[in-house]
C-alpha cells in the first residue's frame, strides 16, 4: 500500500498578494538554476573543445601527424557519436584554431599585462581556461575570423562574460568598433580578475544551444 501524504485539519487559502510573492520567488530559484545549469554545460563543452583542439594540434606538432589525421577522426568520432554534428571535419579544424588563438604568445602576453604583478605561467595558464569557459561556445565562433589583435580578442571575450552579451549583442560591438571606442574613452582595460555571473538571457541562449544539446547527446524532439 502506498503512503499518503498526511491532510492539513486546517489549510489556508493565501492571499493574491501572498501566493504572487510565492510564485516570484520560485520562479527566481528556476532561473538561477537555468543559469548554473547553462554555465556548467557551457564550461564543460568548452573545455572539451580546447582539450581536442590541444590534442590535435600536440599531435601534428610532437609527432608529425598529417592534416588527414583531422578528417580520419571526424569519420570515427561520427561512427562512434551518430547524429552529432559538432565533431565535423571543420568543428576538429575550428577547436584547434581555438586552442591557438588563446594560447598564442601575444595573447597570453596581454593577458600577463592585465594580471596581478608576480603571476606566474600556472596562474596565466588558469586565467585563460577560466575566462574562455566563461563564454559561449557559439561566441567564440563568431569571434574566431573576425580579431586579429589579442587586445582586442581579450577586451570582447573579457566584455562578454562581464555583461552575458548574447552572439547577436557581441556581433553589433565588434561592427560599431566597441573596443575602438573604449580605448578613445580611456576604458579599454578596467575589468576585474574575477568574472560575475553570467546574465539571463546568455544563460536561456545556452540552453538552446545547439551545440550544448549535442554535447548532451540530445538530439531529437523533446518531450516533456
Amino acid at each position: 500500500m502506498n503512503p499518503t501524504l498526511p491532510i492539513a485539519s486546517s489549510a489556508v487559502t493565501p492571499t493574491a498578494k501572498q501566493y504572487a510573492a510565492f510564485l516570484e520567488e520560485v520562479k527566481a530559484r528556476i532561473r538561477s538554476g537555468q543559469q548554473q545549469a547553462a554555465r556548467f554545460v557551457n564550461g564543460e563543452l568548452v573545455s572539451l573543445y580546447w582539450d581536442l583542439g590541444k590534442s590535435i594540434h600536440d599531435k601534428q606538432l610532437k609527432q608529425g601527424w598529417g592534416d588527414g589525421v583531422v578528417e580520419t577522426l571526424a569519420q570515427d568520432l561520427k561512427a562512434a557519436f551518430p547524429g552529432t554534428t559538432g565533431f565535423s571535419v571543420a568543428s576538429l579544424w575550428r577547436m584547434r584554431q581555438f586552442y591557438l588563438a588563446y594560447s598564442a604568445p601575444e595573447f597570453l602576453a596581454q593577458l600577463a599585462r592585465e594580471m596581478p604583478e608576480g603571476a606566474d605561467e600556472q596562474v596565466l595558464a588558469q586565467a585563460v581556461r577560466e575566462l574562455v569557459q566563461a563564454v559561449p561556445w557559439g561566441h567564440h565562433t563568431t569571434l574566431m575570423g573576425k580579431l586579429e589583435d589579442p587586445a582586442q580578442s581579450l577586451y570582447y571575450l573579457r566584455s562578454t562574460a562581464r555583461f552575458g552579451w548574447t552572439r547577436a549583442v557581441l556581433l553589433n560591438q565588434v561592427k560599431s568598433g566597441a573596443y575602438e571606442r573604449s580605448l578613445a574613452e580611456g576604458k579599454a582595460h578596467n575589468f576585474p580578475v574575477t568574472l560575475p555571473e553570467h546574465l539571463a538571457e546568455q544563460a536561456q541562449e545556452a540552453l538552446k544551444s545547439t551545440y550544448n544539446l549535442e554535447f548532451l547527446g540530445i538530439n531529437e524532439a523533446i518531450k516533456e
